[in-house]
């Protein structure tokens, strides 16, 4: 750990949240240099849906290599990219009745949103896109546009014009429709608020503080798109991959958008891959009119057609429902334990955090929580949300074991207070 303080920037995050030197890790454990066993709620942040060193994958990389298959190609045809894209026709498009086509970005999420916002701005020949309040897409100029936290905005010196945003399902409170709010300030060519070329979100607001949004107003925001012609982007990045219990987080809302953007756990195995799909009439691209060194991450393709064979039925979806009851009943039985905490448990699928009051007190909870060998972050603004985000492969013992920690930890920390 020294080495890393003394020559890794201040920009460092995690290894301040967890401060061990991490030398292994498997399925939903991770193991420091002296052996230590760590639980993972963490899940590189929703990027090892599928579990760390996923033997499968493992297995066909290893055997990838062995066979001198091509690493790094650019955007070259590759026997692993025809692989893949086959793959996700067959087991993911086709089911779903989705006609996309598929662009390789750069290795990031935030390419993927860079590129799907220029996409759209090109087509609809509109500069302003609309985004919501405590949504996050990235930290890249145009992606960092779209975010509302300030912690991310302030300072950078971003273009903040052609963005506006409205308030997100929930925000003005339950009784307050803000998707009728949107169609109103669209309606009104004096509200300052100009028609956008997209509107862009998330179903599931996951660094926002597992803020979900309900399929009645998801389907409200699809209708006002097609009522004024304006392309429907869901960012799918963190919150698809299954996190939610069906590949796609929106298939349950039973909207189509036009513009997807994926990455994280799309590649399986943690490798870095971030791909947009979009409707087939919105290909307006140029040969080469959007690049990235990085796009061709064939390692990727070996590991994400692998992951996609969970995808053949529907029997991974229905586990990974049922274990997100079972947290979704611990999380209640542990809301209900400490009251004093004012508790709301938030989620869907196998995607839940609890948002505690005072604020603070969650980074304690998070920090006794890893004392006790359990990896959880948070989310939110006020990072005031315990955010649980552990392998959708992950047993249901383990599960069990690390909710029992979590519980044990609240009860040490609220001793103190």
């Amino acid at each position: 750990m020294e080495n890393i303080k003394r020559l890794e920037s201040e920009v460092r995050s995690y290894s301040r949240s967890f401060p061990v030197l991490f030398q292994k890790a498997k399925d939903a454990f991770l193991y420091d240099v002296n052996g230590n066993r760590y639980i993972d709620f963490f899940a590189g942040a929703g990027t090892l849906n599928y579990g760390h060193n996923n033997e499968y994958m493992k297995k066909k990389i290893i055997e990838y290599i062995e066979n001198d298959g091509i690493i790094h190609g650019l955007d070259m045809a590759t026997v692993a990219k025809d692989n893949l894209l086959v793959k996700l026709e067959e087991n993911i498009f086709k089911p779903r009745k989705l006609d996309y086509k598929v662009q390789f970005t750069g290795a990031t999420g935030t390419n993927a949103v860079e590129a799907a916002l220029k996409l759209a701005r090109m087509v609809k020949k509109r500069s302003n896109v609309i985004s919501f309040t405590n949504g996050y897409h990235g930290l890249t100029m145009g992606s960092m546009s779209v975010t509302a936290n300030a912690y991310y905005r302030d300072e950078a010196f971003i273009n903040r014009s052609d963005v506006s945003f409205i308030p997100y399902d929930g925000y003005l409170g339950k009784s307050i429709n803000t998707a009728g709010y949107l169609r109103r300030v669209l309606e009104d060519n004096s509200s300052g608020v100009d028609i956008p070329s997209a509107i862009i979100l998330e179903t599931i607001q996951a660094e926002g503080g597992i803020r979900v949004a309900s399929n009645k107003w998801l389907r409200e925001v699809e209708k006002i798109c097609r009522d004024f012609d304006i392309l429907l982007i869901v960012d799918d990045i963190q919150v698809g991959n299954g996190r939610t219990g069906t590949f796609f987080s929106f298939e349950q809302s039973g909207i189509t958008p036009d513009i997807v953007t994926i990455s994280k756990s799309f590649s399986g195995f943690g490798l870095p891959m971030a791909v947009v799909f979009f409707r087939r009439e919105l290909d307006i691209w140029k040969p080469g009119q959007h690049t990235g060194t990085f796009r061709g991450n064939n390692l990727a393709f070996v590991s994400a057609a692998v992951a996609l064979d969970y995808w053949k039925d529907d029997r991974f979806s229905k586990d990974i429902f049922r274990k997100g009851n079972y947290l979704r009943e611990r999380l209640e039985k542990i809301r209900d334990k400490y009251p004093q905490l004012k508790a709301e448990v938030r989620g869907r699928g196998f995607m839940y955090g609890m948002a505690v009051s005072p604020a603070p007190i969650a980074r304690e909870i998070s920090m006794e929580c890893f004392n006790n060998k359990l990896v959880m972050e948070l989310a939110g603004a006020k990072n005031h949300v315990l955010k649980i985000l552990a392998p959708l492969i992950i047993p249901d013992e383990v599960l069990a074991e690390g909710l029992d920690i979590l519980d044990t930890s609240i009860g040490k920390v609220l001793q103190k207070h």
